[in-house]
């Protein structure tokens, strides 16, 4: 009987090493080029559809843009109207106020025309009762002369 050798080279190695090869090459032409054809149009596939995701996101900011644009010109608008509406209120506001205060001082002028009117018809009855009350204080106070 043969001691067991670490390395026995019969022909059992070749025949391993030569089944390895045809192994490798069978899965390299059977598994591995369909599957890294497939991986390489995968990627390149998701290539270009980043690319159209970054198309449609630099439209997106654009029409984010004209959206803000058109919502500062509407506010822009919306506020000068404001202020129009705000300035011809103010102004039918005072002339309606300028309207009751010249009516106030007119009835006012009229009222004060009209006290002075009873105030000097009061002064000319006061004068004539203070005459005849002279009058009668006079013959009372002296006798008849």
């Amino acid at each position: 009987m043969e001691k067991a050798a670490l390395f026995d080279f019969n022909l059992t190695l070749p025949a391993i090493a030569i089944e390895f090869l045809l192994l490798m090459v069978a899965l390299d032409k059977l598994y591995f080029t369909p599957l890294g054809k497939f991986m390489d149009e995968r990627d390149a596939k998701i290539r270009a559809e980043l690319g159209d995701v970054k198309d449609a996101s630099e439209e997106v900011r654009q029409l984010e843009e004209q959206a803000a644009a058109v919502l500062k010109a509407a506010r822009a608008e919306i506020a000068a109207a404001l202020n129009k509406m705000k300035k011809e209120t103010t102004q039918e506001l005072e002339a309606k106020l300028e309207e009751g205060r010249s009516r106030v001082e007119a009835e006012l002028v009229e009222a004060l025309a009209n006290l002075e009117a009873q105030k000097e018809e009061a002064v000319k009855a006061l004068d004539a009762q203070i005459a005849s009350l002279s009058d009668e204080i006079v013959k009372k106070v002296l006798p008849s002369a």
